[in-house]
């Protein structure tokens, strides 16, 4: 258990580290964009190698596939819900809210990982760690420049890792009941739900920032990504 919060900590903790670097200096969009692409490469590794491939291993393609589902639409509708209550100018409030919608999932597989015996992901927990650090480092920079007190930023970003480190130990506690089949769905669920979120958000916001660059980033943090997959 502790385990579990402590590795949770981690990987939810570099959204606070991202709007602590906003607060220090104003930080240029290219060299954002280039760290969030980097950041979306080493995701798709990880949905590749660390949920999908896991999950059909385990359970095989059925619980997968009803996860995988049930995870796009989950987070297309709650994606659509956040965008109409933030419609009128919120200075980077979507972005941490977004935050907030895809990393649940993805600490829950952090957890149900450890709860299975099998250690941490060091691929997933890097990819959870690196596509984070923008994301707070962007919304920060936005909020700032929106006339929200520094205070108010990272108290936000605080509770948003609080519950995404909570989310794990949520994780760890349900592997202990769940079947198996679970499990692999909710690999499934976290697949989904990311792979919506690094193609409507992610991505193009990282090509928008860091445009001919992030093409490149992206493959460079696939491949980092995939290598500690391959070393486990």
């Amino acid at each position: 258990m502790w385990a579990a919060l402590g590795w949770g900590a981690v990987a939810a903790g570099s959204v606070v580290i991202g709007a602590l670097l906003a607060l220090l200096r104003k930080w240029h969009h290219p060299t954002v964009g280039f760290v969030l692409a980097f950041g979306a490469g080493a995701l798709i590794s990880s949905v590749a190698y660390e949920l999908v491939e896991d999950g059909i291993r385990t359970s095989g393609p059925v619980p997968l596939g009803i996860g995988l589902a049930l995870g796009a639409l989950a987070f297309y509708l709650a994606d659509r819900k956040v965008e109409r209550m933030t419609s009128g100018g919120s200075g980077g409030v979507p972005l941490a809210l977004g935050a907030l919608l895809d990393g649940i999932p993805e600490q829950l597989v952090l957890g149900i990982g450890l709860a299975s015996g099998g250690g941490v992901s060091l691929a997933l927990l890097g990819s959870v760690f690196v596509s984070n650090l923008p994301e707070g480092l962007g919304s920060s920079a936005e909020m700032l420049e929106s006339g929200r007190s520094r205070r108010s930023v990272i108290g936000l970003w605080s509770l948003v890792a609080a519950v995404c480190t909570l989310a794990t130990l949520a994780g760890y506690a349900l592997a202990e009941v769940l079947p198996e089949e679970v499990a692999t769905g909710v690999n499934g669920f976290a697949a989904g739900a990311l792979l919506v979120m690094l193609t409507d958000s992610m991505i193009p916001e990282a090509e928008q920032k860091a445009p001919g660059r992030a093409g490149l980033a992206t493959v460079l943090g696939f491949a980092l990504a995939m290598a500690l997959s391959l070393l486990q």
